[in-house]
């Protein structure tokens, strides 16, 4: 049986096309030491036209809108082309804050109290206190990457961060404090973690994508049975939204070691510095190792495919 080619897309058309363009030459690079690889560029919200001419398997950097929210995995399962990562139904809802609350909460994973609305139909920031209580944060409900994050402290600030929403479903959560953690999940384990501390205090667009605004411990320093703990909490919340093959579960460990989910993140970003790679540094895997672990279950489903 012939080796099918690995093709990897990048680029998409979200706002977070640039984040992506590096993700992808980044893991085509490391997936061609293992395999015929070529890259993609994606521009708009449909599948190359050449895709299948030839026998492929599908690892996509797209990350954001349509890239992650399960639209082009939608397009792939259509075409009938094999690709690495969660599926469509998995990949929609890990993209919804709050339907991925829900499916993780019913599985024993702390989140935050929360409050989910549209731009249509705004609580009052009166409303919003004194449900979630004096710090809240906003951000949108199907967004990444921290876009459109607000930290609000008090009621002027909540009121600020509403006056400014004007489309879109959005979510507010009661700001938890404590260490912020991320877990890379491969095949439904999990691997190392990571601290993320950064100098503003908040880990928002800037932080994440500024060089020397954010310091990182991998491994996080944590004791052997709270890093047990939040190793667990992971793998149950990539289980509890059907996740496949890998993905990124962040957390913040409050004080008392309670580890409060953030998010599912099932197309992380995928540069050699990327939170993933990190991840999975702390049990062994170099990049070249992480991309050809990733890429391996497809082509089995590939495989399977054609016997």
């Amino acid at each position: 049986m012939k080796t099918p080619t690995v093709t990897v897309f990048y680029g998409g058309t979200s706002s977070e096309r640039e984040v992506s363009l590096g993700s992808g030459k980044a893991c085509a690079l490391a997936m061609s030491a293992s395999y015929p690889t070529r890259l993609i560029r994606i521009d708009s919200n449909a599948l190359p036209a050449d895709l299948g001419s030839e026998p492929t398997v599908v690892i996509s950097t797209l990350h954001g809108t349509f890239g992650e929210d399960g639209g082009m995995q939608s397009l792939l399962e259509k075409a009938g082309i094999f690709y690495a990562g969660c599926d469509a139904k998995a990949s929609a809802l890990t993209m919804d804050k709050s339907a991925t609350k829900q499916a993780c909460v019913k599985r024993g994973v702390i989140t935050a109290k929360s409050i989910t609305f549209t731009a249509e139909k705004k609580p009052s920031a009166a409303d919003m206190v004194k449900e979630l209580g004096n710090e809240v944060v906003v951000k949108p409900n199907n967004e990444g990457s921290s876009v459109g994050l607000s930290i609000c402290s008090g009621l002027s600030e909540v009121q600020t961060a509403l006056t400014g929403i004007t489309h879109g479903s959005w979510i507010a959560e009661s700001r938890i404090r404590g260490r912020e953690l991320s877990v890379g999940v491969l095949g439904g384990k999990a691997m190392g973690i990571v601290e993320i501390t950064p100098k503003s205090g908040v880990y928002d667009f800037t932080s994440k994508y500024t060089k020397g605004m954010t310091q990182y411990q991998a491994p996080a320093p944590l004791e052997p049975a709270i890093y047990a703990t939040v190793q667990a909490a992971a793998e149950t919340a990539f289980a509890a939204c059907n996740c496949r093959d890998y993905a990124r579960v962040d957390f913040i460990l409050t004080p008392d070691n309670t580890p409060y989910l953030l998010e599912i993140n099932t197309l992380p970003g995928m540069k050699e510095t990327s939170l993933l790679p990190m991840s999975a540094r702390c049990v062994g895997l170099d990049f070249t190792s992480l991309v050809k672990e990733m890429i391996k279950p497809a082509i089995a489903r590939f495989e399977a495919s054609r016997q």
